[in-house]
């Protein structure tokens, strides 16, 4: 059943004596000065914090997951084993910020917003709103604990295929598009970007990234951030949490640290300083918050200084000392979520990613986190545990004002106290719109990146009676290969680059879909010997994990392909031309598929009318690789995972890409 909502809510819009529109927060009939919008942002959270109880002050500093109920129904939402309800944790704990997870259809969405945000007007002693945040999902990848597919959204390629068009204005136009479609439902908060720099081949959160290069990541970062934030954070904005400081892509043995096996990260090459700088550079451009990464530095050594070897939330060096003090940054931090306490999701466990510090209790976790100097506890709801350390001594009531202060200004700044809501029917209509699933569509074909586009035979008869058979498709009796069957004239006969496909090429292929292949203008055949030519769909290899939470989501250790992908390759190249098309979540050993394939066009994300629209030209695809392509498995063990393009004798360098002629 819907939460039966406080009396009175409706009539929060008053008018105050001098005529100036504004809620009524705190419910008592008189603008305060934190209820004026007129005034300052600085002038209202001043005033708003000397009036809030510290439970209000602990529960702006927790921010937890939430799903919404299939239904939109407010009180219809399951709460995941071992949390509490969504009632509690917003009128007993006074959390006001939530992590989206499950969303239904945007009309659903945007009203269980709006009942979620009376509900937090009417419960919360000062009226404080939620601000509703979510993982990346304008993508393909599907992952609870890092990402979520489109679905009612615009799609388009993943961040690394962002990257691989290397076109700031396309991100620009991405991020623009992601924001208007996440405020039509009232989500206010990215948990993205995703700056880390892709350098450990094996590592699962790559996808996310914008690639290798430093350089190419803080330029489009900062693109990214034009789009969601703007100039400034204001009313039509989406603030942005960059992340993971100081740079979580040199992990050990491209383990990823959400798991025990994958807390260290390491620097043997000595590139601290390559992946701290996108950091560098949007903190210059300004950024609303900053998360830092689970991993626990090892042998780590800032201005010869050795760093304590626990996870980047816990550790004071990294946070108060570099990001705060040397790079002088004083807007939100907040942790990776569930840093203090383990979770549970379909069965499965996952252990705090309390790196280094798994000895503390619960309460020393939280401790040790607000000395390092973050604001907020990701994935948490415990305000209770931060009100006893106040009370208790150990921390001071100034100190929890400081993190209070940095959270309500970015509230302030979206507009949250003036107006929350969302129109719960333009929501339909601002959500996946027509031009914004073309622009999509478009980026997807754009950052297709052609690594392979060898000549082929291409026949085109000159009388067009019998077809001529395609390369292993046996001629009918009496008919020679090269020539028509009634001695009509022979077939010109040329060498020419595989890719553009030309119209009315016959295409057989076990996973595309055979009514894009027609849409597309090409013909879909149910056996490879009526084809011209063939296309391989196939994902970068992973090896399945399935004992902690989560873990069956994030491919992770080698990247060969097993015997058995080689061998459909190799045996369909014996009758036609094969065009490769792997997704690269990761970057893929291609070496034993590459030999048998007439092409390779390498995908990050992309549907399959849009891998065909680049496959025909029709959309030319314009990608180059993001990250290095490693020849092996041996040189992936071998490289150094912070040295960007560090495998020996790479199959293909990052940078690398053909056009179509």
């Amino acid at each position: 059943m819907s939460v039966n909502l406080r009396a009175g809510v409706a009539e929060e819009f008053l008018r105050s004596p001098e005529g100036v529109v504004f809620r009524d927060l705190n419910g008592n009939g008189t603008m305060e000065p934190y209820e004026d919008p007129r005034l300052p942002v600085a002038d209202r959270v001043g005033d708003l914090l000397g009036r809030l109880s510290l439970e209000e002050k602990a529960g702006l500093m927790f921010n937890t997951m939430v799903s919404v109920a299939e239904s939109g129904r407010l009180g219809d939402e399951v709460p995941r084993a071992g949390r509490a309800g969504l009632r509690e944790v917003v009128e007993t704990k006074l959390v006001n910020h939530l992590n989206f997870h499950f969303v239904p259809e945007p009309r659903l969405a945007a009203r269980w917003v709006n009942e979620l945000q009376r509900l937090a007007l009417a419960e919360s002693p000062h009226g404080i709103p939620v601000t509703l945040s979510t993982d990346p999902r304008h993508s393909f990848v599907e992952n609870w604990g890092a990402s979520f597919t489109a679905e009612y959204f615009s799609a388009w390629p993943e961040p690394l295929g962002l990257a691989a068009v290397r076109d700031e204005q396309l991100v620009r136009e991405f991020a623009s598009i992601a924001r208007a479609e996440y405020t039509a439902i009232g989500i206010r908060g990215a948990l993205h970007p995703t700056i880390d720099l892709a350098t450990e081949p094996r590592w699962a959160r790559q996808y996310s990234t914008f690639g290798q290069d430093a350089d190419l990541v803080a330029r489009l970062a900062s693109a990214y951030l034009d789009g969601f934030e703007g100039d400034h954070v204001g009313p039509e904005s989406v603030a942005c949490m960059a992340k993971h400081f100081p740079g979580g892509g040199p992990q050990r043995d491209g383990e990823d640290p959400h798991f025990p096996y994958g807390r260290e990260q390491v620097y043997p090459g000595g590139m601290f300083d390559c992946h701290l700088e996108p950091f560098r550079r949007i903190i210059a451009r300004g950024v609303s918050a900053i998360m830092p990464y689970y991993g626990m530095p090892v042998g780590l050594v800032i201005d010869g200084e050795p760093i304590e070897e626990v996870g980047f939330g816990y550790n004071r060096q990294v946070i108060t000392g570099l990001l705060r003090e040397k790079l002088g940054y004083d807007g939100v931090v907040c942790t990776d979520w569930s840093l203090v306490t383990e979770s549970r999701l379909h069965g499965k466990q996952l252990p705090p990613r309390a790196w280094g510090v798994e000895h503390l209790s619960v309460e020393e976790r939280v401790l040790k986190v607000i000395e390092a100097g973050c604001d907020q506890f990701g994935g948490e709801e415990c305000p209770e545990v931060v009100v006893d350390l106040v009370r208790g001594g150990r921390v001071s009531e100034e100190r929890i004002d400081a993190s209070a202060r940095r959270l309500l200004k970015v509230k302030f700044e979206l507009g949250l106290f003036d107006n929350p809501y969302v129109d719960e029917e333009a929501a339909e209509v601002r959500a996946g719109r027509p031009e914004y699933v073309e622009a999509g569509h478009r980026a997807q074909a754009r950052s297709v990146t052609i690594l392979k586009n060898e000549p082929v035979l291409k026949n085109e008869p000159v009388v067009k009676n019998e077809p001529i058979p395609a390369r292993g498709h046996a001629p009918k009796a009496g008919t020679a290969a090269g020539a028509t069957n009634d001695g009509g004239a022979v077939a010109a006969v040329e060498r020419s680059p595989l890719l553009p496909l030309r119209p009315g090429t016959r295409v057989y292929s076990e996973e595309l879909d055979p009514a894009a292949v027609a849409a597309a203008g090409l013909e879909p055949v149910a056996a490879v010997y009526d084809a011209e030519v063939a296309i391989v769909r196939v994902s970068a290899p992973f090896e399945f994990r399935d004992h902690y939470m989560l873990e069956s989501a994030f491919h992770a250790g080698s990247l060969e392909f097993d015997a058995a992908t080689v061998e459909k390759v190799r045996r369909l190249a014996e009758s036609v031309p094969v065009i490769l098309v792997p997704h690269l979540d990761r970057p893929a050993v291609l070496t034993p598929l590459e030999p048998h394939c007439a092409a390779v066009a390498a995908v990050y994300g992309a549907s399959d009318g849009a891998v065909l629209d680049a496959l025909t030209g029709t959309i030319a695809p314009e990608g180059r690789l993001p990250f290095q392509l490693p020849r092996s498995e041996a040189a992936v063990v071998a490289s150094r995972p912070d040295v960007p393009g560090d495998t020996e004798d790479a199959l293909y360098e990052c940078g690398f890409g053909l056009d179509l002629a």
